[in-house]
Parts: C-alpha cells; structure tokens; sequence
C-alpha cells in the first residue's frame, strides 16, 4: 500500500451483550467491544497486529474488499478501518550499538546466560522514565 497506509472494511456486528468486530478480508482477525468507541479502537488495534504480523512473515497482504460488496445482516454495519503502519514499523526497528563492558563481568553475564542487549533495553528505559504498556 502507498506510505503503509492500509484502508479495510470491518463489519461490526451489534448484539445484546456487546459489539463483536471481523474484518472479512483478514482471515482470523476478529475483536469487540461494549460501546462503537471501544470496538473501533479494538478494530484499529487488531488490524494493526494483523497487517504487522503479516508484514513480519513476509506474507501476501490482501485486497480490501469494497464497500459496495459487503453482504451484511440487519444487526451489522460496515465501518472502514485506516491505519499506517510506517511509523510501528520504523519504531521496533533495531540498531547494532557497540558497547564496553569489563571481561569479568562479560563472562558472569555469559555464565548466567544474561542477554546484554536486553538489560541495556531495560536499563535505559529506567533512566529515561519510559513506561511500557
């Protein structure tokens, strides 16, 4: 898609107990919700990590369906879901940084089987106040 940008059609469909979500075009990706507000961010969320998954694995990312095309019960609507997955792609890329530490403590983290890379993540995310959902 043109700058990541991917449109879909999702089909909301409206029950006593709440609102369940299905985008017809992506196999599997199903969500809900209790409000239209609730269901549309768990929409945009679970097309998100399905077009990313997807993207990850290298696999076909299929057509949107149009609109016009979409069959629906008295209970469904279809809502167009829009996202843009530049900016989580380019976010989780990683960097190869060159680091010094003491051989001694080198070989304590390699004996423990510590992943350096790892507590550099988490130390630095301490130091910097930043808080993961």
């Amino acid at each position: 898609m043109e700058n990541n940008i991917y449109i879909y059609p999702a089909i909301f469909d409206y029950a006593d107990d709440g609102i369940s979500v299905e985008f017809p075009d992506l196999p599997g990706c199903l969500t809900c919700g209790f409000s239209d507000e609730e269901a549309l961010y768990m929409a945009k969320d679970a097309m998100e990590g399905w077009l990313l998954f997807s993207s990850d694995c290298n696999e076909k990312i299929p057509t949107p369906t149009p609109l016009k095309n979409i069959k629906l019960e008295i209970n469904q609507r279809a809502v167009l879901i829009d996202i843009c997955l530049e900016k989580y792609q380019n976010e989780n890329q990683l960097i190869k940084r060159t680091l010094t530490v003491p051989i001694w403590l080198n070989k304590i983290a390699e004996k423990e089987k510590i992943n350096i890379s790892q507590v550099l993540q988490n130390a630095l995310k301490k130091q910097l106040n930043i808080m993961e959902n």
